[in-house]
């Protein structure tokens, strides 16, 4: 279980050297004015002697409020055992609050993300609003609300768990040791880039169009957290881009080749997409840091994903320079399933874990919620997505109780 609970922790390192300096940093916010809402990871990790904090949580679309609940319950469970203390507030976001507001991210929900310590998403997005314009979508509150809080940075582990390394899609000589890091792009690139939309050709033939665009700053800033992640890690790094076809590919790798001059302990090497996303499947254990763009992350994120067995097992974060962070499972709303007891709750649960370290630095916290989650995979308990020969199949409820008891021991 140590083992297992060492591949979890390999990420713990990343931010928080960083995140201590911020809080050096702002000390002297608190002393001047302790009326004043912690403001910044730094902050929050020096009022961490308090442990008392706010968390907004958003639980969105389709399995959202189910795993939410299980993640909720966690979080009190651990804070009792640490003595932390959590205070909730419960905000819209997504399909939700079309139906209430008519947007997808009302103004009230992003104020609340931000004047919170941290906020704990769950899932976004159904068929039900596959309809709706473009702009008006449930993913755009999401986008939103990246932007909004400032959070460019998104770590998006890949670790194959020893338990579930025959659940894989591919072969378990192939998985077995797999631990990948994609650090992606959240607020620039095409997902952001202006012009975007429909017009005319000249044929009178109706078009769309998107723009893909990334500044110096932008890539310098992603850049630096890539380095600084893989010296906590195995010291490589491989760049993801299309630069023999794309000029802002190319400015993306000549900014990356610039800042590695700052990290001459790191390997740095570079690949297409197009590459990166048969490599990653062919040999995924040549990776261990990888860093790359809005929608290059997006897509090798999700195949880096099906190497654990689900995407149901992966927790992210995504974080800025300052300012509270957001975590959320990778996986989707998954309207399918939703109401039914079906949902993986494991995601939503490591993703409180990784608040947990990221945001507070409750090392100890975080790795009791991994060890139950450890323990509750030992003793043979699975959802539907993970389910393997001769393990006990169970729903969202059967496999939170069975972390609470490990939680609880």
């Amino acid at each position: 279980a140590d083992k297992r609970t060492t591949m979890m922790n390999t990420h713990a390192q990343t931010l928080n050297t960083n995140a201590l300096k911020r809080s050096e940093k702002r000390v002297f916010l608190k002393s001047s004015n302790s009326n004043r809402r912690r403001s910044s990871r730094g902050a929050a990790l020096a009022a961490a002697s308090n442990k008392n904090y706010k968390l907004t949580l958003l639980p969105g679309d389709g399995i959202g409020p189910e795993i939410m609940k299980v993640a909720v319950d966690v979080l009190n469970e651990v804070g009792r055992k640490h003595e932390i203390t959590f205070t909730y507030e419960e905000k819209l976001v997504g399909g939700a609050a079309i139906d209430a507001f008519g947007t997808p991210l009302p103004e009230d929900t992003l104020e609340c993300c931000k004047q919170s310590d941290a906020v704990l998403l769950a899932a976004i997005g159904g068929y039900k609003w596959d309809t709706l314009e473009a702009n008006m979508r449930p993913e755009r509150g999401l986008l939103g609300l990246r932007a909004g809080m400032e959070v460019f940075a998104n770590l998006r582990p890949a670790v194959v768990l020893p338990q579930l390394a025959d659940a894989s899609s591919l072969k378990k000589d192939i998985v077995s040791g797999t631990d990948i890091m994609v650090v992606r792009e959240l607020t620039g690139g095409i997902y952001f880039g202006e012009p975007k939309g429909f017009g005319t050709n000249a044929k009178g033939e109706r078009i769309g169009f998107n723009t893909m665009v990334y500044s110096e700053s932008e890539v310098d800033r992603i850049a630096k957290v890539a380095f600084e992640i893989a010296q906590k890690r195995g010291g490589r790094l491989c760049s993801v881009e299309k630069s023999n076809v794309l000029e802002v590919s190319q400015l993306w790798k000549e900014r990356v080749i610039k800042q590695h001059e700052n990290y001459k302990d790191v390997e740095l090497s570079h690949m297409y997409i197009d590459n990166c996303a048969m490599q990653v499947i062919r040999d995924p254990k040549q990776f261990d840091t990888i860093v790359t763009g809005n929608i290059f992350g997006d897509i090798i994120s999700d195949a880096a994903s099906m190497l654990t067995g689900s995407i149901g097992m992966l927790p992210s974060a995504a974080v800025g320079s300052s300012g509270p962070g957001l975590y959320e499972p990778v996986h989707g709303s998954a309207p399918d399933i939703a109401g039914q007891d079906k949902a993986n709750p494991l995601a939503q649960v490591l993703s409180a874990a990784m608040l947990l370290r990221y945001q507070f630095g409750e090392e100890a916290a975080a790795k009791s919620i991994e060890e139950a989650v450890n323990a509750t995979l030992d003793q043979g308990f699975r959802t539907g997505d993970i389910m393997q020969e001769g393990m006990k199949l169970v729903g969202c409820t059967q496999m939170q109780e069975a972390l609470m008891k490990n939680l609880s021991k």
